[in-house]
């Protein structure tokens, strides 16, 4: 009889103390919330950044800079960690080079910003050439989007060649607020379908848990009829026993 009315008030207690699967669905809801508004603000610079190309870039030399000098530092400690091993110079030295290159790319974000746009123009002038020859040598399936890629490609490196120093201006800015904008629009994504899996999920839980508690209280409400049945006393009879002789004449 007390078995399960007792583990039901269990469950119940254990709800009401924030443990329950009600309470765990808020907080990763919550979670995904803080997602989606960080993704928010990463659409916000993107967008922001799109309008002020210049502004972006200088932010990115900056920021790159920056993660330069951090891993430099990094990697100077696990050197020093490592120091009587073979790879204690090799350390140093990737070190060194680390936060050299994020000196200058401090006291020089123009320099480097036309350094690295004069990089990305080749990159994309090989690439296109490559998908180019690829696409027509091998012809597969893909050739036609293999040699829209290509094309696009070529043009996009030519484009930013022929604009060459003053592209620097705007291409490493503007390719900087399209990844800021993407990666914020999944993150929204996330978020938005995480809080919905989990209202989904806690709603689907909570709904067991209704049932589990009424068939706990059916049980209880039969075992107790179970009990009452036992407990009460046998009829009695008025006629007295009968001997074993009686019924003989």
């Amino acid at each position: 009889m007390n078995g399960p009315t007792a583990e039901g008030r269990k469950r119940g207690a254990a709800k009401r103390a924030g443990n329950g699967p009600a309470a765990e669905g808020r907080k990763l809801s919550r979670s995904f919330g803080w997602l989606a508004f960080l993704g928010t603000l990463l659409v916000i610079a993107g967008i922001v950044g799109l309008i002020y190309t210049g502004v972006a870039t200088l932010t990115s030399m900056l920021l790159f800079g920056w993660l330069l000098l951090i891993g430099g530092l990094v990697a100077l400690a696990h050197a020093i960690e490592s120091r009587g091993t073979n790879y204690f110079w090799l350390g140093v030295v990737v070190a060194a080079l680390n936060l050299a290159a994020g000196v200058v790319v401090i006291r020089h974000p123009e320099g480097t910003a036309e350094a690295l746009t004069m990089f990305a123009a080749l990159l994309f002038l090989t690439g296109g050439v490559f998908r180019l020859v690829g696409s027509v040598v091998v012809r597969g399936p893909q050739m036609g989007w293999t040699l829209l890629q290509g094309a696009f490609g070529l043009l996009l490196g030519l484009l930013v060649l022929f604009d060459w120093p003053h592209s620097s201006l705007y291409v490493l800015g503007v390719f900087f607020s399209l990844a800021l904008l993407f990666d914020g629009l999944g993150l929204i994504a996330i978020g938005i379908g995480g809080r919905r899996i989990v209202s989904m999920v806690s709603d689907r839980l909570e709904g067991r848990g209704l049932d589990d508690r009424g068939g706990d209280r059916l049980g209880g409400r039969e075992a107790g009829r179970g009990a009452e049945r036992l407990d009460a006393p046998a009829p009695a009879t008025d006629s007295p026993p009968k001997a074993p002789g009686d019924g003989q004449k």
